[in-house]
């Protein structure tokens, strides 16, 4: 696997554990736990755009 590989599945995984995280604070934690996982959720995101923007330029 070369690094654009790497980048590739770190950004599925990334998108992936967002999603989880968004599910969980809106269907599993309904108080304000739940906010917080969405934040990290939406925080997920971020990190995976910019793993996707690095892809071709490592």
């Amino acid at each position: 696997m070369n690094k654009n590989t790497v980048l590739a599945w770190a950004t599925f995984i990334m998108i992936a554990v967002g999603f989880l995280l968004i599910g969980l604070g809106a269907f599993r934690y309904e108080d304000v736990a739940g906010w917080g996982f969405g934040a990290v959720g939406v925080g997920f995101f971020a990190i995976a755009w910019v793993f996707n923007a690095l892809k071709g330029r490592v």
